[in-house]
């Protein structure tokens, strides 16, 4: 009960690099900052570039602001971008990493989890982030609310046997535009908005920023707001 109102801003595939910079980046910091949060989840895609190219334009992330902190998981394009590198930026700006990790937090008594796992694809390749739900929730408190940050969806398939109450993903882009609209779940099995999965619950965002060419048709980008209500 003490988790009542408790309230999440999601962001994801924010895809800074090429036509995304630092003036966009401040935009999505500043609304969210307005929403008054308790913790801010970053779901992966962030970059699409190195470290030493952008930065700058990453660095109003620094600026996010929370009860409980920022927390991010690696996208498939972290990977392209030299992984390592901006995970150690990332943490600079405050912005916690959770490669196949959880902390645990208290919120007005009450402890919650918080997870990450690499993604599924990419990690499987670079072998020490094979993405693992299950270890990443390894030793957890069983009796509270444990979110999870998981790039693709399909997660959520290993992700609710190791006992997520909620996973928040993105990578679909609900598929940007056309024709890829009608693409966008090959290989997921959610594309966007909130579904339960046996036990468990999924939001997959539709992202935050886009990739490729800045064109949205029929699947608009989003800052994602959740709230906690009773069951």
């Amino acid at each position: 009960p003490e988790l009542e109102g408790f309230r999440i801003a999601q962001i994801t595939d924010l895809h800074v690099g090429p036509t995304i910079k630092a003036d966009y980046v401040q935009t999505v910091v500043d609304a969210i900052n307005a929403l008054d949060v308790d913790m801010v989840a970053l779901t992966g895609d962030l970059v699409d570039g190195s470290v030493d190219h952008l930065s700058d334009d990453v660095a109003p992330l620094g600026g996010l602001r929370s009860r409980h902190g920022s927390y991010m998981c690696t996208g498939n394009h972290e990977y392209y971008a030299g992984v390592d590198a901006w995970l150690a930026h990332f943490a600079t700006l405050g912005i916690e990493p959770l490669n196949n990790q959880h902390v645990v937090r208290e919120h007005d008594g009450a402890r919650f989890v918080v997870a990450g796992v690499t993604d599924v694809r990419e990690g499987e390749r670079l072998g020490k982030h094979k993405s693992d739900p299950a270890k990443a929730l390894q030793g957890a408190p069983q009796d509270v609310f444990r979110l999870l940050l998981a790039h693709q969806p399909k997660s959520i398939l290993a992700a609710a046997l190791a006992g997520v109450s909620l996973q928040l993903s993105g990578h679909t882009h609900a598929g940007q535009f056309l024709p890829w609209i009608f693409f966008a779940g090959l290989g997921q099995p959610y594309v966007a908005g909130l579904h339960r999965h046996g036990a468990a619950f999924i939001y997959v965002s539709r992202g935050t920023g886009y990739w490729g060419p800045p064109v949205r048709v029929g699947a608009p980008s989003e800052i994602t707001l959740i709230e906690l209500v009773r069951a």
